[in-house]
């Protein structure tokens, strides 16, 4: 019988590269529309590398989905967070209610938001619950996905926060939930997180990954004081000091020092890869929880746009490492997938200019002027 890791290494080998032809097609294409070459500048690279992952060179882009995944961190017994953790259960609810900072852009936009409890600790009720990621009419449910695995983590200042078949079984509710928004027809899916403490439990992983020094990876989170702070950093430095002299792999780290939440957000960026869906990365958390991703599959950011550049102290070297730019900067460090929505209208954007933009050709206008500056390459 196949064992949940086996299932997840199954999956993860469904994953392709993107489709070289495809986008060399698409930047012919760009080159000849009614504009100088180039001139309409990243718009042009995301319109490339969303045709080199569907295939098609006009992909028209404009239906979306946020996945929210909810958890809870035992480290915040060592006073490493400034809000309670009641914040989690009561903003779980309240991003069904669109009552948050990404719920409020949701509503705004008609974007559902597939909200999973996969360890939050305190009880939802069950009248709050559903089983389904997805609907018998194919949409996303409006209450919260019921997959918690634990009342939370462990702190993992003292213990491993979770065992790793845990934590790969939160992978693979991460590879479901791409999957459910795959079938409710998205185009393109954003993904981000709940959990008071994660930016400790994210720190942690970060550093182990790339070995940064923690002072460099730490912050504040939601407003941490001094001496928090302080005790903060040196947990997150020997939480992954601990994972680099044992030797771990990805997932042994996302056991040790990550959560629930990191791991099922792990597992829905393997998932815009094995569905073939854009996905959009948002703040710290999210794109730590890329470059696990990263380290399970190499070429999973071929199918990755980063959003907002995040202020925490982490992101810039989690940017680095994954080799990807944000698309804009609006000095947003909130979380939930607040950046996605936004990021949603530049993918959106991408997609019109190439789906229906019209060549020198189409439009009738003679473009033997422009002969020259293409052969000699001189719009770069």
């Amino acid at each position: 019988m196949e064992t949940q890791e086996e299932k997840l290494q199954s999956l993860v080998a469904q994953i392709g590269k993107p489709f070289e032809e495809v986008m060399a097609q698409t930047r012919h294409r760009q080159d000849y529309l009614v504009k100088p070459p180039g001139s309409l500048g990243r718009l042009e690279d995301i319109s490339a590398k969303v045709a080199g992952i569907t295939g098609k060179v006009k992909t028209p882009i404009s239906k979306f989905a946020i996945a929210v995944m909810c958890a809870d961190n035992g480290v915040v017994e060592e006073g490493v967070a400034s809000a309670p953790q009641s914040v989690t259960l009561a903003q779980t609810i309240n991003f069904t209610r669109r009552l948050t900072g990404v719920g409020t852009m949701a509503k705004h936009f008609n974007i559902p938001l597939l909200v999973i409890d996969v360890g939050v600790a305190m009880p939802i009720p069950d009248a709050l619950y559903t089983e389904n990621m997805i609907g018998e009419d194919g949409r996303i449910p409006t209450e919260i996905v019921n997959r918690r695995l634990a009342d939370g983590t462990c702190n993992l200042a003292r213990k491993p926060a979770m065992p790793r078949e845990d934590a790969v079984k939160a992978i693979l509710i991460g590879i479901e939930a791409a999957k459910a928004i795959k079938d409710s027809g998205a185009d393109a899916f954003g993904i981000g997180e709940m959990g008071i403490g994660n930016t400790t439990s994210s720190s942690s992983v970060l550093c182990a990954l790339t070995r940064i020094p923690a002072e460099d990876a730490v912050g504040r989170g939601g407003g941490l004081k001094d001496e928090g702070l302080k005790k903060k950093v040196a947990i997150v430095r020997e939480a992954s000091k601990r994972c680099i002299e044992e030797g771990y792999d990805v997932l042994d780290i996302l056991a040790n020092v990550g959560g629930y939440d990191i791991c099922a957000m792990t597992g829905a960026f393997l998932g815009a890869g094995i569905y073939r869906l854009p996905v959009v990365v948002d703040g710290v958390i999210s794109i730590v929880a890329a470059l696990a991703a990263k380290a399970v599959s190499p070429n999973i950011t071929d199918f990755m746009f980063a959003s907002h550049k995040s202020k925490e102290p982490g992101y810039e070297a989690a940017m680095n490492a994954l080799g990807l730019y944000p698309l804009f900067d609006l000095r947003m460090r909130l979380g939930e997938g607040s950046g996605c929505p936004i990021a949603f209208n530049i993918l959106e954007t991408a997609s019109s200019i190439i789906c229906e933009m019209a060549t020198f050709e189409e439009g009738e206008i003679n473009d033997d002027y422009m002969t020259e500056i293409r052969e000699k390459n001189l719009f770069n």
